[in-house]
């Protein structure tokens, strides 16, 4: 991750700017120290665009400094993060123990004496490390000043220049797509309502490798196309979407010749119209990145002045959001992966000679291998088998077989990553770092939870809550950045499931994460621990045993450890809580803990904890309580832990927390008084009779969960004139609900999700759900007693989604037009009925 030192210099310059910075400068007496190290980290940051564009060109001696740089910026983070942590501290000290318990903290390790001679060392030790690497005149001389404020890509990015010629007999695989382009080229268009005119867009969308240029080619050069158009046009756009080189390309293209570039813009534009004017044109626009739309209305208003009806604009992307914003048709094109078989047929004809595969059977069987590691992208087939063209030496296959590719020879690599590349290094900066924070996520696991990554995103800090954002809550921030990455195809087969997105990655992104945090991110096996490096800030457990404790010893600047399903004894546990004092993240599901050490409370950085499934544990220490960054706390499927910490309300960050526990009743002081929560899920909590009954915890809370709670009564608390901010409300198997709890009116202007399942004695929907004038969705589910809708529904207009399965008679009377319910849901967008679709 060294090429993001940028974003990580300029959130700490923030940091140290910051009115935050200047009040604990005035409280622990280290102004002066801060103000060095902001005038220093300045000066530094205003080359690093120009080395993170200079690294990505092969100079081993910047990539280097970058990553020395990167590590001296994150040891200056933990430092700034522990100014953080101690006014977290002090501020539970005020409010949970008075006068008394601040004159004991004066003696304690954190007293403001102590704590700035510790903290004004360790400013000094970073600021004399960045100083050596900014006298490095050997590349800091070298290093141009860029004005730029985080934006993505680079600006001397090598241009891919495509052309329009493809052998047939090189594509495999596509027929069915080409077939559907084709036809779309060949209807007239006249009915297209998009604003074009007589021109229409059509996109093929998909993520690099994928041969959405060679499919544009194969269709640009069939005999029906070459037919049908009377002028054909193909020009590369790749990354600069600026206007003049572009008409001068689409002519240049037209005319087979050369544009002089001595022409003005009103002159070129003029002879573009020209060009195309009474033509019907076919215009491939290949590689397109631009998401600016006025940009594209520029460019799209001289093509379609004066063109014939059916001319066609053919744009290969990897962005749905410029398909969105260029497209005309009703869906765009979006590339699939390749089939093992035709994948293999690819590989076969790269590889063999033809017809010798049959000669090497063990090489084909290998083969085979090697294909499903490519995972359906004929650019990394092609390039792979290419490598391996007329070689019989086993030795060499199985190098590739069993090698992850980022982890290949730059030759045996290819083409695969630096194609994948582009679309990271492309990205904004913001950006990028989310995606290289995914490389926590295990290759072989099915499906993951947006939900838990924005939560991991902000436990490390890189949800940027400072531009462009308004007053939104970082987790909408991350949900807003998921999207961003979704519509960029580095998450694929992404299923909305209204609480979050389950989504998986394709393997070969999954590799491209991995290669950008080659050094930082390690998977510990037995026999592997031997090969990691000191600077190691993610660690991933699939083994823990003796020699695992021993090799962490040489490890202390950890931030994220990941065990899933993984035997993790107290012993390892406290190793690692006295080694990585910065450690943020703590995923443990799943682990079989029985005992939990009380030493975790010595981890004050730390913002998330995963226990959940652990069906053995039954305590918590009240140690957990001391962790007064935690954000978010996962508990969910702990069956037989008997109930909370009793200082659960020193959690003053906690904003997310999911549980499972025998206890019958929240402890007063308890949850009820968690001020920044904003996600609560109670699951399985089968004693449980009631919710808090304290109202602090409702002042920030968002989203509520409540799922197979036998005993749980929701009308038993009164919240009724309490401000309510609930977004979200899902309700599962509740059987002693017989009517929703009246304290609910109190949501009627913010509530907006509401999901109801499997509650058997639910009878009837109250009439005062018809003020609900924020409900955009609502969900009811096998509830068997439930017949009919309330009256004036008709008054939740903003209501788009109405979903009934598996309630038959609700079901029978809200059928389309005959329903005696009809009438009050007609006005809805989408109804789905499970009995009647």
């Amino acid at each position: 991750m060294a090429d993001l030192a940028f974003p990580l210099a300029t959130k700490l310059i923030e940091k140290l700017g910051s009115f935050a910075s200047e009040q604990i400068c005035l409280a622990w007496g280290v102004k002066a120290d801060l103000k060095k190290l902001q005038r220093t980290m300045s000066t530094i940051k205003d080359v690093l665009l120009d080395a993170e564009q200079k690294q990505a060109h092969n100079q081993q001696q910047i990539r280097s400094w970058l990553r020395q740089l990167k590590d001296v910026f994150l040891d200056a983070e933990d430092l700034l993060d522990e100014f953080e942590c101690e006014a977290l501290r002090r501020e539970v000290v005020e409010t949970f123990h008075g006068t008394t318990g601040k004159v004991r903290r004066f003696f304690s390790r954190s007293n403001p004496i102590a704590f700035r001679l510790r903290v004004g060392h360790e400013i000094k030790e970073i600021r004399e490390r960045l100083d050596e690497l900014k006298s490095n005149k050997a590349i800091f001389d070298s290093l141009t000043s860029i004005d730029h404020h985080g934006g993505g890509g680079d600006h001397h990015e090598r241009v891919n220049v495509t052309h329009s010629f493809v052998r047939a007999s090189k594509v495999i695989g596509r027929e069915s797509e080409k077939k559907q382009i084709v036809n779309l080229l060949m209807e007239q268009g006249d009915d297209d309502q998009s604003g074009n005119g007589n021109v229409s867009v059509i996109p093929i969308v998909g993520i690099g490798g994928l041969g959405k240029t060679a499919l544009a080619k194969l269709v640009y050069d069939d005999e029906r196309v070459v037919g049908h158009f009377e002028k054909r046009m193909w020009v590369s756009v790749s990354v600069d979407f600026e206007i003049t080189r572009l008409i001068n390309m689409i002519l240049s293209s037209a005319s087979d010749t050369e544009m002089s570039d001595k022409l003005s813009l009103d002159q070129l534009q003029g002879r573009l119209r020209h060009a195309l004017k009474d033509k019907k044109f076919l215009l491939v626009l290949d590689d397109v990145w631009n998401e600016d739309r006025i940009k594209w209305s520029e460019l799209r208003d001289l093509l379609i002045e004066g063109a014939k009806s059916g001319s066609k604009i053919l744009v290969t992307t990897r962005n749905t959001l410029v398909a969105e914003m260029m497209g005309t048709i009703p869906t765009n094109i979006n590339l699939e992966f390749l089939s093992f078989e035709d994948c293999l047929s690819l590989f076969v004809e790269c590889a063999f000679k033809e017809g010798r595969d049959k000669d090497y059977p063990n090489l084909f069987e290998m083969g085979k291998d090697i294909v499903r590691k490519c995972g359906g992208v004929p650019l990394a087939v092609k390039t792979l088998g290419s490598q391996l063209y007329s070689k019989t030496d086993e030795r060499e296959w199985k190098l590739v077989r069993d090698s992850e590719i980022w982890e290949l020879k730059q030759e045996d690599a290819g083409h695969i990553l630096p194609a994948l590349r582009l679309s990271y290094t492309r990205l904004p900066h913001h950006l990028r770092q989310c995606l290289a924070y995914c490389s926590h996520l295990q290759r072989d696991r099915i499906k993951f939870n947006s939900l838990n990554l924005i939560k991991y995103w902000m436990a490390h800090g890189i949800l940027d809550q400072s531009h462009d954002h308004g007053n939104m809550e970082l987790e909408d921030i991350g949900e807003l950045y998921f999207k961003d990455l979704w519509a960029r195809s580095f998450f694929q087969n992404v299923i909305d499931h209204d609480r979050f997105y389950r989504f998986d990655m394709h393997d070969l992104i999954h590799d491209l994460v991995q290669s950008v945090t080659q050094g930082e991110c390690f998977t510990v096996k037995s026999a592997n621990t031997k090969d990691m490096s000191e600077n190691v800030r993610h660690l991933t457990f699939l083994e823990a045993g003796q020699n695992v404790s021993t090799t962490l010893q040489k490890l202390n600047k950890v931030r994220t450890i990941v065990a899933k399903e993984t035997k993790i004894d107290e012993s390892l546990m406290c190793t690692c809580f006295s080694r990585f004092k910065y450690l943020r993240v703590l995923l443990l599901p799943k682990c079989s803990l029985q005992v939990f050490p009380s030493s975790i409370g010595s981890l004050k950085h730390l913002r998330y904890l995963d226990l959940s499934q652990n069906e053995v544990i039954t305590k918590l220490p009240n140690a957990i309580c001391k962790l007064q960054s935690l954000q978010t706390l996962i508990l969910g499927y702990c069956e037989n832990l008997q109930g909370l910490p009793r200082d659960i309300s020193k959690l003053i960050s906690l904003t997310s927390l999911r549980l499972t526990t025998k206890q019958t009743s929240f402890t007063e002081n308890g949850v009820g008084c968690l001020e920044s929560l904003r996600f609560l899920s109670i699951i399985e909590c089968s004693n449980l009779t009631s919710l808090p009954r304290e109202t602090s915890y409702l002042a920030s809370l968002q989203n509520l969960w409540i799922s197979e709670c036998e005993q749980l009564d929701l009308g038993k608390v009164n919240y009724q004139g309490t401000p309510l901010k609930l977004q979200k409300l899902f309700i599962r198997q509740l059987p002693r609900m017989v009517a929703l709890p009246e304290w609910l009116q109190g949501v009627a202007n913010t509530l907006q999700f509401l999901a109801i399942d499997e509650c058997d004695n639910l009878e009837a929907l109250p009439e005062w759900l018809a003020s609900f004038t924020s409900l955009k969705k609502l969900v009811i589910g096998s509830c068997q007693k439930l017949s009919s809708l309330p009256e004036g529904m008709r008054s939740l207009t903003s209501l788009r989604e109405l979903v009934i399965h598996d309630c038959p008679e609700l079901e029978r009377r809200c059928q389309y037009d005959i329903g005696e319910d009809w009438p009050k849901i007609f006005h809805v967008l989408h109804v789905s009925l499970s009995s009647f679709n």
